[in-house]
Order: C-alpha cells, then structure tokens, then sequence
C-alpha cells in the first residue's frame, strides 16, 4: 500500500508543479477559453490543464516500471505502455477541440478509433456478467470495450462544468475502485496490480490539478484532462477483469460488488447521468446530442440557488455516496448497508435542496398568510351581509 501511496504523491506532485508552466503555455499559445452563453464562468480561463495531468501520469507510470515491486506488471507485458499510448492519443485529440473546436462527429470518430487502438493492442472486456462469467469472442470484446471507453469519456466531459466538479467526482470514484481492485490484488501471490496502480495515479493526478483547478479557476482541465480522466478510470476497469477466471468464478460473489463491467457507471454515476439525460432531452427538442446548454446537473444545481463551492461539495457528496455505498457492501450486511444510505440520502437531499427551500419557505409562509386573512374577510362580509337582511 504505501507504494502506491508514493505513485499517487509522484503523480500529484509532478501535475502541481507542471500545471503553472501549462497555464502560461496556454497563454501564450492562445488556448484561453472564452465566454460562452453556457458558461458559468465570467472571465476567459485558459485550458489545455489536461497536458499537466499527462505529464503526472506518464512520469508515475515510468517510476512505477522501475519499483522492483511493481516491475513485474511491465515485464513481458504490453497493457501499461498501451494504456500510456491511448491516454497520449486522448490528451493529444482533446488538446487538438481545445485549440481548434473540432466538430463534435470529427471529435467522436477520433475517440473511437484511440479507443479500438487500445482495445486491439490487448485492453479488452474478456468477460460479460451473464447468470455467470462468459468469455466474450475477440471481436465482440473489442467492440464493447470499445463503446465503454467512450461512453466514459464523454460522461466526464459532459459534467466538467464547474470548478473542480470532474475532478474531484474522478477522484472519488478513483479511489472506491483503487480498494476494490487492491482487495482483488490481495488473492493472488503478488500484491501487484495494474488496475491499482492506474487508479492510485489517476487521484494523484485529479489532486495535483485540482489545487489550481478549485473555484475561482487559474486554469482549466479543457477536454484534453475531462477526455483523459474518463479514459483512465474506464482502462482501470477493464484491465481488472483480467483477475476474474471465468472456469472459478461464479458472477454472484461480485455482482454485488462490482461487476467489472458495471464499475464505470457506478463511480461515475453522475457524470453518466447527467449524460443521458442531456442527450434524451436535446434529441427530443430535435437537436444533436452534442448540441450545448445549460441543463446540465450543475446548472441546475446553480438555479436552485447553490454557490459554485456549494454545488461542488454537493456534487461530490451523491458521487462518493454510491461509489462507496457500493464498496461497503464488500465489508458489511447489507441491511446495514442500506440504512446508512438512506439516512445518507436523507442528509444529501436536505442539503440539496436548502438554497430552494430557504428561498420558498418565507413565500410560502406569505401566501398562506395571505389566504387565511382572504377566508377570515369573506366570512366576516358574509356574516355582515346577513345582519342587513335581518334589518
């Protein structure tokens, strides 16, 4: 464990010290992000902050080769040089929409093919929770892989809205799934593990850049790091599934657990979320899924009356609920599982809807005022009315 500590701490340093020298690039090169209507910022912020995050991961996965302990996972043993490739590509096409805006079917033919370059050079879903685990074909495999990185790494890109948001909901879900892989890790003869060790890398990386990145911003992540993110904690996934033997292992032990297949949705649960129902709701008002609002779950979060800070915090609060609601089901009953979820809920909800409810409460109490003193004068004009009859 405190090796992988260290990778984190090397990955978050090097993302820290780097991103300054990002952000006057940035500058130079005149990759600053200007004003849009959908924005909530209200100053241009320059991007590219992906290229420092890069920088942390690649320099924590070339230690790591180095580590006699964890050594073995690059010898004779392509995955983590391919993973490094892909998360080159993705940085590189994302750095490419951050300075150019490309368009969005251009943007997505570019992330499937990195995707089925990583998928092809032996990153693959090598099993489907199907009543139990069932070796998928090579292609078939490919092909889900395939769709998955990409469904990842547009569901972070579509929450990166706010100050530190994706970043931080990353980071969470990163860490819940670096445990889970690590407990897997601890069967085996060697603790090595390259899931482990991605997803220990990836949160150094989220932290190290979201000490620039918290609000008021000095830089943005830009889809060059919310393209990377989703791409690295989806690659942890997937690589995974290599520890799962389909002949011994039966999917009920770890369905309830993560199923490998499930795991992205869970940690990023909100980013997926979020993600549907943007592309439901543009494509049902006859437009492109890609097409920009501000509907998203952090606009409204804002609407609702939540400071930027506050959204965020909230944010990460549902975020770490289920990726570690999910986690505790490995370590407790799941009765008790359960009540602590509920009563998390419960917290969440309240805290979601304070600014609403601060907001609504003293209109409410006004216009229930309101109508008691309306019903008193209408029965007061009808006892009146009688009395002059009487007359």
């Amino acid at each position: 464990m405190r090796i992988y500590l260290l990778l984190a701490a090397i990955a978050g340093g090097v993302t820290y010290l780097v991103t300054p020298l990002i952000r006057h690039i940035a500058i130079e090169i005149g990759a600053v992000g200007e004003v849009r209507a959908r924005d909530v910022h209200t100053i241009p912020t320059p991007r590219l902050g992906g290229l420092g995050m890069l920088i942390g991961f690649a320099v924590a996965m070339v230690f790591a080769s180095h580590l006699p302990f964890l050594s073995g996972l690059f010898a004779n043993n392509h995955q983590p040089w391919v993973v490094l490739a892909g998360a080159v590509m993705i940085s590189l096409l994302g750095m490419a929409d951050d300075l150019w805006d490309l368009d969005w079917m251009l943007k997505l033919a570019g992330q499937l093919l990195i995707s089925v370059f990583v998928a092809w050079g032996g990153l693959q879903i090598i099993s489907l929770p199907l009543g139990s685990l069932v070796t998928a074909s090579p292609s078939l495999s490919m092909a889900i892989t395939a769709i998955l990185i990409v469904a990842s790494i547009n569901a972070v890109n579509f929450v990166d809205g706010l100050d530190g948001l994706s970043s931080g909901i990353v980071a969470i879900g990163g860490i819940a799934f670096a445990i889970y892989s690590y407990i897997i890790a601890r069967s085996s003869p060697s603790y090595a593990s390259l899931a482990t060790l991605i997803d220990v890398a990836l949160v150094g990386i989220c932290v190290g850049f979201l000490l620039h990145n918290w609000h008021p911003a000095k830089l943005f992540m830009g889809d060059s790091g919310s393209m990377l993110l989703g791409y690295l904690i989806t690659c942890a996934s997937i690589v995974m599934t290599g520890r799962l033997d389909p002949a011994t292992i039966h999917a009920s032990i770890y369905l309830p657990a993560f199923m490998p297949i499930l795991l992205p949705i869970l940690v990023l649960f909100l980013p997926v979320l979020d993600m549907c129902l943007a592309i439901v709701r543009r494509v049902s008002h006859g437009q492109s899924p890609m097409h920009p609002d501000r509907m998203h779950l952090h606009h409204r979060m804002l609407k609702i009356g939540h400071s930027v800070r506050g959204a965020v915090l909230i944010l990460w609060g549902w975020a770490a609920l289920i990726a570690f609601g999910s986690l505790t089901i490995l370590f407790f009953p799941i009765g008790y599982v359960l009540v602590g979820m509920a009563v998390a809920v419960a917290l969440l909800s309240a805290a979601t809807l304070f600014p609403y409810l601060k907001r609504r409460l003293p209109d409410i109490r006004e216009e229930n005022a309101q109508f008691a003193a309306a019903k008193r004068q209408g029965k007061g004009g009808t006892e009146g009315d009688g009395g002059s009859t009487d007359v």
